[in-house]
């Protein structure tokens, strides 16, 4: 027996997503989540959506762009938060 498709309303989409509406609709335009249009309705499938979170998993050391280096950071001078972090 085939197994039940698990449809979602662009509302239930956009909450587990946790997105605006708007931004599930630009993903949706973009061709970066797919969904399915029955009349006026959208609707997607939840399996779907599930795809779509792990393919926007962020791979680690991907973020360094995002944060700049701490003035007089460097080897051997981390500073003292760092040093509190690392249990020195």
């Amino acid at each position: 027996m085939a197994e039940q498709i698990r449809w979602m309303s662009t509302k239930e989409a956009a909450e587990r997503l946790g997105v605006t509406l708007r931004s599930l609709y630009r993903f949706i335009d973009e061709g970066s989540l797919v969904a399915y249009k029955f009349g006026r309705v959208i609707r997607l499938k939840h399996d779907d959506v599930d795809g779509f979170i792990e393919s926007c998993r962020v791979p680690p050391g991907s973020l360094e762009h995002l944060y700049p280096e701490l003035k007089g950071s460097g080897p051997g001078n981390r500073g003292a938060a760092a040093d509190r972090l690392a249990g020195d």
